[in-house]
C-alpha cells in the first residue's frame, strides 16, 4: 500500500491539528528556526517519502519528523504535562543503580516509569473513543487474513531476530493477569474447529478512563524502563530467586542453562526466570545468555573492587548488562529488520552520534546534542509527558509472523538434524525437553541458520491460532491481537495514520496491489475506515529493506530515542562515575556477536564474515560449503 503522505499542517485536518497543537506549550524554546525546519522537513516527507530522499537529506528529514512527532505524540492518560526539558539534575547524594521495581529513575517523580504506572499514548486521548470490540469479528481476520497459507520467509533475517524482539518486550510491558470473569464472547461458526463455542477471551484487567468518552486506562506490570527486567525481575521476590548472593552471581544450572524450577510461580515444571508466559526455547536461550553474561561483569568487577560486597556487585552487573543489551537493540536488532543505509546509519547515531563509533570512542562526546554525540550521555528530556510504554508501542511490536510454525535442529559441526519440533514441541513446560536434548551451542546454531517469517498478512503462524497453555486452554493468539488493539483504544487503521500525520486509505484497492486481499478485505469491512490497525500495517507496502510497514515506523522513530533520553542512566549517569570505567568500556566494545562467541566459541565458524548476529549465519551443510 502506497497511499499519499501528508504534513501536520494539511487543511483537511484543522481540528485535529487543533487539539494536539502542542509545539509551543510543549516547549517554548521553539523559535521560528526549529519550526521552519520542521515544517519544511514534514515538507518533505509527504511530497517525496523521507525512504526516497538522498541519504543526507533522508537523515535530516527524520531529524525532523523525530521532533514533530515528540511535540505531538506523547500524550499522559491523567493529562499530566511536565516541562519540555531537560530535565534538573539535583545537587546532592542520588541513588546510582537501578531499582528492582523501577521507582527513582527520575529524581523528582520517584514513581515515574515504574512497576504499576499507567500505559501512556501517543495518539490523542479522543482518539481512543471506545470501539465495538467485536466487530468485524476477530476470529474471522484470524482465519482469513492473518493465517498462514505457506510459509513467507524473512530472508534477509534469521529466527533469532525473532526471539530477540519477544525476550525485549517481555522488559518493556506487560499488562499483568486477566480478568477472570465477564470474557469477551467471540462467536464462531459452526465449524469452526476451535474447541469452545463461543470463544472465550479474558479482558484486560482496567481502570475507568479518566474523562468519559475515550479508552479505559492500563497499567503495566513490569518497569516502563529498558533496565532488563525479563532478565533480572520487577519484584523483590523473583529477584531473590535468580541470585546466588554470592559475588553478585545469578543462579545458572550445573551445565551452564536457566535453571528447571518445577514449582518456580506454581507453574509445573517451568524454567526459572523472570518471564513465566509465552515461554518457549528462543526465550530460554537469551535468557541463558545474559544470564552468563551478568556473571562474566561480575568476573569483570571484582578484582577492580575488592571492597564491594555481593549487592553491590550486583547492581552495577545489572546496569552494565541492561545497558549492553539496549545497545545491542538500537545498534544491531534495528538496523537488521530496517536494513536500509539510512536506518544504519540513523540508528547507530541514536547510540553514537552523527560523528560515528570511531570517533566518540576516541574524542568522547564533543556536544550536549543528542544528533551530534548520541543520546548516552546527554541531557534527560521527557517532552512534555511522563515517561511511559505506550498502547500504540504495544500495538506496533505485535509481529508475530516472525514465528516459524516447525523447528529443525541441527548440529553446528556438519548441519545435521538432530531433532524437529513444532512449536508446541519447543514451548511451555516442553522447553526443558529440548534444552535437555540439544547443545545450546547447537540451538543458537540452528535459529541463527533458519530464516523466520516476513509480517505480512496471511503469514501468522497457524501454531499461534490453535495454542495450547500450559493449564490446558487453547487460545487464538490472532483473534486476541486484533480484539487488544480494540478493547484498549488504539484507534483503527486509519484514524492511527492521521494520529501521526499520514494521510488515510480511500480506498480498499489501495491496501493492496493483490487482487484476492483486496476482495478479503471487502468482504470483512464495511468500509476502509473499519480496518483493524493491526490488518493495516501488515498490508502496507514497506519501504526497501524493512521488515515492517513506514506506519509502524513512525511510532519507532518516537520511541525508539524516548526509551534511551528519559532514561537517567542512558543519559546524565551514562558515566564511568556510575558504571565504572571499565564498565563503560564492556559496552562499548561488545555486541551480540562477540556475547554469543563469549559464551559459545563453537560457533566461530558459523559467525565468520557475519557484521550482525540477527542476519543469517554460514551454514556448515556440505553444499553450502561448495
Amino acid at each position: 500500500m502506497t497511499p499519499a503522505r501528508r504534513t501536520v499542517g494539511d487543511s483537511n485536518d484543522i481540528e485535529q491539528e487543533a487539539a494536539v497543537a502542542r509545539t509551543t506549550a510543549g516547549n517554548p524554546h521553539d523559535g521560528l528556526g526549529k519550526r521552519s525546519f520542521m515544517t519544511f522537513t514534514s515538507w518533505l516527507d509527504r511530497r517525496y517519502g523521507w525512504s526516497h530522499l538522498p541519504k543526507p537529506i533522508a537523515l535530516v528529514t527524520l531529524i525532523g519528523l523525530r521532533m514533530v512527532l515528540r511535540r505531538h505524540n506523547l500524550f499522559d492518560v491523567h493529562g499530566v504535562t511536565l516541562p519540555w526539558g531537560p530535565e534538573p539534575l539535583p545537587k546532592g547524594k542520588r541513588n546510582l543503580n537501578r531499582t528492582t521495581d523501577g521507582t527513582g529513575n527520575d529524581l523528582t517523580r520517584e514513581a515515574m516509569g515504574s512497576v504499576g504506572q499507567s500505559f501512556g499514548r501517543n495518539v490523542p486521548l479522543t482518539a481512543t473513543a471506545p470501539q465495538d470490540v467485536l466487530e468485524p469479528n476477530p476470529r474471522t481476520i484470524s482465519l482469513e487474513l492473518l493465517g498462514r497459507k505457506e510459509f513467507i520467509p524473512a530472508t534477509t533475517l534469521n529466527v533469532l531476530a525473532a526471539a530477540w524482539i519477544q525476550f525485549e518486550v517481555h522488559d518493556w510491558f506487560s499488562h499483568g493477569d486477566n480478568l477472570t470473569t465477564n470474557h469477551w464472547k467471540v462467536d464462531l461458526a459452526p465449524d469452526d474447529p476451535f474447541p469452545d463455542h463461543p470463544m472465550l477471551i479474558e479482558r484486560t484487567r482496567s481502570e475507568p478512563p479518566v474523562t468519559e468518552g475515550i479508552a479505559e486506562t492500563f497499567k503495566d506490570s513490569e518497569t516502563h524502563w529498558w533496565d532488563a527486567s525479563q532478565v533480572y525481575g520487577s519484584t523483590p521476590e523473583m529477584e531473590k530467586l535468580i541470585r546466588t548472593n554470592v559475588g553478585g552471581k545469578l543462579k545458572l544450572a550445573p551445565n551452564g542453562l536457566v535453571p528447571f524450577d518445577p514449582t518456580t510461580l506454581n507453574l509445573p515444571g517451568m524454567d526459572l526466570a523472570a518471564v513465566h508466559g509465552n515461554w518457549w526455547v528462543g526465550l530460554a536461550m537469551l535468557h541463558t545468555l545474559f544470564m552468563q553474561e551478568h556473571n562474566t561483569i561480575c568476573d569483570l568487577l571484582a578484582p577492580n573492587h575488592p571492597e564491594w560486597n555481593d549487592q553491590q556487585l550486583f547492581a552495577h552487573a545489572r546496569l552494565i548488562n541492561a545497558a549492553l543489551i539496549a545497545k545491542i537493540h538500537t545498534v544491531e536488532w534495528t538496523p537488521a529488520l530496517l536494513a536500509d543505509s539510512v536506518m544504519q546509519t540513523g540508528m547507530r547515531a541514536n547510540w553514537w552520534g552523527l560523528m560515528g563509533e570511531r570517533f566518540t570512542k576516541r574524542f568522547g562526546r564533543i556536544s550536549s546534542s543528542e544528533e551530534v554525540s548520541g543520546i548516552p550521555g546527554s541531557r534527560t528530556y521527557h517532552h512534555g509527558a511522563p515517561y511511559a510504554m505506550t498502547e500504540e508501542f504495544v500495538s506496533v511490536y505485535r509481529m508475530h509472523p516472525l514465528m516459524p510454525d516447525d523447528f529443525k535442529f541441527r548440529a553446528t559441526v556438519d548441519d545435521k538434524l538432530l531433532m524437529e519440533r513444532d512449536f508446541q514441541g519447543a514451548a511451555g513446560v516442553r522447553t526443558h525437553e529440548v534444552l535437555e536434548a540439544v547443545s545450546m551451542t547447537d540451538l543458537f546454531y540452528s535459529l541463527g541458520t533458519a530464516n523466520p517469517g516476513a509480517i505480512v498478512l496471511h503469514n501468522y503462524p497457524q501454531h499461534l491460532q490453535h495454542f495450547e497453555r500450559p493449564d490446558g486452554t487453547v487460545i487464538d493468539l490472532g483473534a486476541i491481537d486484533i480484539l487488544r488493539s480494540r478493547e484498549r483504544g488504539v484507534p483503527r487503521y486509519n484514524e492511527f495514520r492521521r494520529s501521526f500525520h499520514l494521510a488515510p486509505v480511500e480506498r480498499f484497492e489501495d491496501f493492496s496491489s493483490d487482487p484476492e486481499i483486496v476482495a478479503e478485505l471487502r468482504r470483512i469491512y464495511k468500509d476502509p475506515e473499519d480496518v483493524d490497525v493491526m490488518v493495516g500495517l501488515y498490508a502496507e507496502h514497506v519501504p526497501g529493506g524493512f521488515a515492517f510497514s513506514d506506519t509502524a515506523f513512525r511510532v519507532f522513530v518516537l520511541m525508539a530515542s524516548r526509551r534511551l533520553k528519559s532514561d537517567r542512566f542512558f543519559t546524565y549517569d551514562y558515566r564511568a562515575e556510575v558504571y565504572t570505567k571499565e564498565g563503560i568500556r564492556w559496552i562499548e566494545e561488545n555486541s551480540m556477536l562477540t556475547v554469543i562467541a563469549r559464551h559459545f566459541p563453537e560457533l566461530s565458524t558459523a559467525l565468520k564474515g557475519i557484521d550482525n548476529a540477527f542476519t543469517p549465519w554460514v551454514s556448515s551443510a556440505p553444499s553450502a560449503k561448495s
